[in-house]
């Protein structure tokens, strides 16, 4: 599903990001991806979605070599992956249902299928009747979970998250594991960039660490 085949970047001035990075997440796959603050997570993850290119090296994507995609089939793309962030980057002047109907807006749903869509997705990550609510209103673990409603309303086969418990307690990080788990288990590919060692042990799945740049063990 996800491939990268010696992948390395270098920004303007000379600083290297990822350094031949090597690895395959199989479709369905959970995978963890781990390092120290630098160590390239973010960069990897918006090469998935088409953030970032490579310098050198390709990414495939569901056998799609990403450094052939022209700008006008990236919106296509990035419709196939969900991303949760650490910040949420909710619209707060927004309802919780404007803040997920959102990417299926943008793909051009009829309000029928917005709609069922929307509170289904909502319903999934225990937030069904906050429809009308504002994110402000909400709490940071509630906050989460909207953006982790966003990310999935479009059904992709992709999940990335970036840091998604950063902001969160330890019962509140277990619980939206929990919902990527679930994600997960119904064959979502997915993977998770996290600091969090001590949940990653805890949830048994592969894991890929960086250190400056390159891979130093894909488990």
């Amino acid at each position: 599903m996800i491939r990268f085949d010696s992948v390395s970047k270098r920004y303007p001035g000379g600083k290297e990001a990822l350094s031949r990075v090597s690895f395959e997440l199989k479709a369905g796959e959970m995978t963890f991806l781990t390092g120290h603050s630098g160590a390239g997570k973010s960069t990897l993850m918006k090469m998935i979605i088409l953030m970032e290119r490579p310098s050198q090296g390709q990414v495939f994507i569901n056998g799609t070599n990403l450094n052939r995609v022209k700008p006008a089939q990236i919106p296509a793309i990035r419709r196939n992956v969900g991303v949760v962030f650490q910040n949420h980057q909710l619209l707060f002047d927004r309802t919780v249902f404007d803040n997920v109907a959102l990417p299926l807006i943008i793909a051009g749903f009829k309000a029928r299928e917005v709609g069922r869509r929307v509170r289904a997705a909502l319903s999934k990550v225990g937030l069904s009747g906050t429809e009308k609510q504002y994110p402000i209103t909400l709490s940071g673990g509630e906050q989460q979970r909207v953006g982790i409603a966003r990310a999935v309303v479009n059904k992709p086969a992709v999940l990335l998250a970036d840091e998604p418990t950063g902001n969160l307690d330890p019962e509140l990080s277990r619980e939206i594991m929990s919902l990527f788990l679930e994600f997960n288990q119904v064959g979502v590919t997915t993977m998770i960039a996290t600091h969090d060692l001590a949940l990653v042990e805890k949830m048994n799945k592969r894991e890929l660490v960086l250190e400056h740049g390159s891979l130093k063990a894909a488990e």
